[in-house]
């Protein structure tokens, strides 16, 4: 796969990072990382291009192609992050030059990217056979059957999937792994921080560790949500969480399932 990143902000900064995943990205533990995410693959063999757009752009381009790189490769995915909504609406022809097979827009902002320009935007890409996702937030991505969509959450980036480890009590976290990544890193910040955690506090835990990242979604009230986009990433990263502990649950119950049934198996 072959992927553009065309962004303005930090978000994209964050998504670019992750995808690279460099040594000094992370900073979950400070001086006590023990490097976790060096077993992680790094994906900055898959980026063909990089292209930053300045955010102090006119409130109105008449003209967006203007601004768009008079170069830009062949690609199969663009992740256009956090840019001018006018040069959002400049995405098919850009889809046109690079031969991509799909767009992911995500809004982490309802006024930076207007819902009813991702609307305009998913009918003239998908009318030339273009895949489009809008997530909102970037995290609620998930695999939708769209083939080169899908095959980038297959990378481990999207809605967030964790695995849970806690103490034979049940009443303290002893670890978390993240098996799928929100594209911002932001999972395996929290999940460094739910370590030795008391998890009937976990949803105190998540959301500091989820503000302190920080995220970067908008506290304004999003029409469509009815809640601000923030606060509908924390929740994605809570309902990660508790499925984590679900499954640790149902986990220790087959564990001791089996250990009860060999014990009656091997009695006299």
């Amino acid at each position: 796969m072959k992927i553009l990143v065309l962004y303005s902000g930090e978000l994209g900064k964050k998504v670019i990072q992750n995808l690279i995943n460099p040594g000094n990205f992370c900073v979950s533990c400070g001086e006590l990382c023990n490097h976790c995410r060096q077993a992680r693959k790094s994906y900055a063999n898959l980026i063909v291009g990089i292209h930053e757009f300045p955010q102090d752009l006119p409130s109105f381009i008449e003209e967006p192609e203007q601004y768009m790189p008079p170069k830009l490769p062949e690609c199969d995915l663009i992740l256009a992050i956090g840019i001018h909504p006018d040069l959002l609406t400049a995405l098919p022809d850009v889809v046109k030059k690079t031969k991509a097979k799909a767009v992911i827009a995500p809004a982490e902002d309802s006024k930076k990217t207007p819902a009813g320009i991702l609307e305009q935007l998913k009918k003239e890409l998908e009318a030339i056979g273009v895949e489009f996702e809008g997530p909102k937030p970037f995290c609620a991505l998930e695999k939708t059957g769209k083939p080169v969509i899908d095959a980038f959450v297959d990378l481990g980036f999207g809605k967030p999937v964790l695995r849970i480890e806690m103490s034979p009590d049940g009443k303290m976290f002893t670890g978390a792994g993240v098996l799928r990544d929100a594209p911002c890193g932001s999972t395996w910040f929290v999940a460094k921080k739910l370590g030795w955690t008391d998890t009937a506090e976990y949803k105190e835990t998540i959301s500091g560790a989820h503000h302190s990242y920080p995220c970067t979604a908008s506290m304004d009230k999003d029409p469509q949500l009815g809640d601000t986009i923030l606060h509908k990433a924390g929740y994605i990263i809570r309902e990660a969480v508790e499925d984590g502990i679900e499954c640790a649950k149902k986990e220790k119950a087959r564990l001791s399932a089996v250990c009860v049934d060999d014990i009656s198996s091997s009695s006299f």
